[in-house]
């Protein structure tokens, strides 16, 4: 069998795009390469078996062990959340409130994809990912040691900021958001791990958390930039003025409540 033929068939049962992926994976090109080389033959068994495990669901990024976050190549398994193009809101945010924080705190890192964008773009600072789960954060480390990032990035098991001693010029996080009854594709409710999107019967118990929290967190002048489902903002911002802080919420390009940008109440205009 060759690419042309392999990709008309397995876009009769999946997705074309991921069909291409998928095979782009088997062959180690990328989807562009790929796209060129029509006629060269493929082992139509192995690349059969990858098409089966994305038509029941499982997602392409656990099928390949690889997910683009701000244009770092990371590796996610089933122990993290998939990073979504939206969360990058988050770190366009940071760009524009943050000038050159030297400390960088990640709560609920998962892959390390926040603290890791931060810290490429912010080279002569650290950071610090915490996580509750320990696989996730052996990902997390790894991912950091592979682009290169592992003398400035340490990762520590922990919930939320409880037990943190220190303060942080920019916290970041992408806490669980989605309520426990709210309707999700298969592909994420059946493969992604539910202690990263689950938060109660109305998706606000790890904010009630953590946002008290990040007073004690943040440096004089520091940055706390959370990520928020797209009808939390009200919510949100009373959880935010109740701890004393100031929220502005920012949008991702879908137009969305995507992030609030908090801050000392005192140091707001």
């Amino acid at each position: 069998m060759i690419v042309a033929e392999a990709l008309r068939a397995a876009a009769l049962r999946i997705d074309r795009f991921d069909a291409e992926v998928l095979l782009g994976y088997l062959l180690g090109v990328d989807r562009g390469a790929l796209l060129l080389s029509g006629d060269r033959s493929i082992d139509p068994q192995a690349y059969d078996l990858l098409v089966a495990r994305r038509e029941v669901g499982e997602p392409v990024a656990y099928i390949t062990g690889r997910r683009e976050f701000w244009s770092l190549d990371l590796v996610v398994t089933p122990d993290v959340l998939i990073p979504r193009p939206d969360t990058e809101t988050l770190i366009e945010a940071a760009l524009a409130v943050c000038a050159a924080p030297a400390t960088i705190l990640d709560l609920g890192t998962g892959s390390g994809a926040l603290l890791l964008a931060a810290l490429s773009e912010w080279p002569a600072a650290r950071g610090l990912g915490v996580d509750r789960s320990a696989a996730a954060l052996a990902v997390a480390q790894g991912n950091a040691e592979r682009l290169g990032f592992g003398g400035r990035a340490d990762f520590l098991v922990g919930d939320w900021g409880q037990g943190i001693d220190r303060q942080f010029d920019l916290v970041l996080s992408n806490p669980p958001y989605v309520e426990y009854d709210a309707e999700l594709s298969l592909d994420v409710r059946d493969h992604e791990p539910g202690e990263a999107l689950f938060a109660g019967p109305d998706g606000l118990e790890d904010y009630r958390r953590l946002i008290p929290q990040l007073p004690g967190l943040l440096a004089p002048g520091g940055t706390a930039i959370i990520e928020i489902g797209w009808k939390q903002a009200a919510a949100v911002l009373a959880l935010v003025a109740d701890a004393g802080l100031a929220g502005e919420v920012r949008r991702d390009l879908a137009g969305r409540d995507r992030c609030v940008v908090l801050r000392q109440a005192s140091r707001r205009s």
